[in-house]
C-alpha cells in the first residue's frame, strides 16, 4: 500500500491552529491546517502547484507538515524536500506517505511521476552516502511499510519492516505493499 514516515511519540499529537501544512491536500481537508492543492474546484486555502518554487508561503512557518500521497507527483522531489524544510520551524514534524514501489498504487495512477522505496527519504539525512545532493536535512523517526490487512501480509508485514532491504532486494514483487 505505501510507504509512511513520522515520529512515533507524536503520531497521534493535533497540531496548534495556524501552524500545520496540508500539501496536496485534495479531498482530505485537515481542520486547523492550511490546506494546498493545485486544483482549484477543490476550494483548497491556497491554490498553487508545487513544481513552482519557490512556494507563497514565508520561511519558518509551520510546526507540522503533511505530504499524505503527493510527492509522487512532484517532478522534482529534491526541491520539493527542500521548500517543505524551508516553510518548517525549527524542529517541525514532517509526515509523508508515498505508494511504495511494489504497490499497484504506485502504477496505476498515470499523474505519479515518482516512485519510493523505504529508503529514499535517507537521502534528505545525515546517514547516506549519497546525501550530497541538498544540503536540508532531515531525521528521520520512523518509516514503515504498509501492506492490506489481509492474514498472510501480516507475517510479511513484520518480515518486510525488520529487514527492509532484504525486502526490496529479494521479495518486493512476490509480496507487493
Amino acid at each position: 500500500m505505501g510507504t509512511s514516515t513520522q515520529s512515533e511519540e507524536v503520531a497521534n499529537r493535533r497540531p496548534e491552529p495556524g501552524t500545520a501544512l496540508n500539501l496536496g491536500c485534495g479531498r482530505k481537508r485537515r481542520e486547523g491546517a492550511l490546506n494546498l492543492d493545485r486544483v482549484p474546484e477543490l476550494n483548497p486555502d491556497v491554490t498553487h502547484d508545487l513544481d513552482k518554487i519557490p512556494w507563497p508561503l514565508a520561511d519558518n512557518q509551520f510546526g507540522e507538515v503533511y505530504a499524505e500521497d503527493v510527492l509522487a507527483h512532484c517532478t522534482d522531489v529534491i526541491a520539493t524536500m527542500e521548500e517543505i524544510h524551508r516553510v518548517c520551524q525549527d524542529h517541525a514534524i514532517v509526515r509523508i506517505t508515498t505508494p511504495h514501489f511494489s504497490s499497484a498504487n504506485s502504477f496505476v495512477d498515470p499523474t505519479h511521476l515518482q516512485h519510493f522505496s523505504y529508503f529514499s527519504f535517507d537521502y534528505f539525512t545525515d546517514n547516506h552516502e549519497f546525501g550530497f545532493y541538498s544540503k536540508k536535512r532531515f531525521r528521520r523517526h520512523r518509516a514503515q511499510i504498509v501492506f492490506l490487512p489481509t492474514l498472510a501480509n501480516k507475517l510479511v508485514w513484520r518480515l518486510a519492516n525488520r529487514y527492509p532491504a532484504a525486502y526490496e532486494r529479494r521479495w518486493a514483487w512476490l509480496f507487493p505493499a
